[in-house]
């Protein structure tokens, strides 16, 4: 069995409940024809290099399958007749795939992406209790210092002044005075 990749572009206007029928459709003719299904990519809506019937942008579907030259040219005629299709390209990955060998991978692929997802899940974890705790430790301080007194080791003493001088407007006199009198 070969192994392929078909690239489809569908019209961007399209609604979810009209591209359904299109993928469903897809999903249904590989087994017919005795093919495997690996995976369906969806790259979501991307600007076109250039304009294809008048449109700038483009849904972009990656179809990964293994089969045989019926189910390539059967898959080719769908797209070739459905209005939703802008443009299509299939491109032979491997002559010789290995079902088996693909299968394994898969399913090895599925089991790091949830062990993955577990040590996700497990570090946000982790860091929302850390930033839990660091918030309770800040406000434990923060009450801490409001309740302190200010001792005399706290308070900054300034040295007074020896004299001070004092100018009286009315009279234009000068009066020096010391501080400690």
């Amino acid at each position: 069995m070969r192994r392929y990749e078909t690239i489809i572009i569908l019209d961007p206007d399209l609604s979810e409940e009209q591209k359904q029928p299109f993928f469903d459709r897809l999903n249904e003719l590989i087994p017919k024809e005795g093919g495997f299904f690996i995976l369906m990519d969806d790259w979501k809506i991307k600007q076109l290099a250039y304009e294809i019937r008048k449109k700038a942008r483009g849904h972009y579907i990656r179809l990964e399958y293994c089969g045989n030259g019926v189910l390539v040219n059967e898959i080719e005629r769908f797209c070739r007749i459905d209005d939703r299709v802008l443009k299509f390209m299939t491109v032979l990955l491997e002559k010789d795939a290995d079902i088996e060998q693909i299968k394994a991978d898969m399913l090895a692929a599925a089991e790091e992406e949830t062990r993955l997802e577990q040590e996700r899940k497990a570090t946000a974890e982790a860091n929302a209790a850390a930033a839990a705790a660091e918030s309770d430790n800040k406000a434990e301080e923060d009450e801490g210092l409001a309740m302190e007194d200010d001792t005399p080791e706290n308070v900054k003493e300034t040295e007074p002044a020896a004299t001070k001088e004092v100018v009286d407007v009315a009279s234009e006199t000068t009066l020096t005075v010391d501080p400690e009198e």
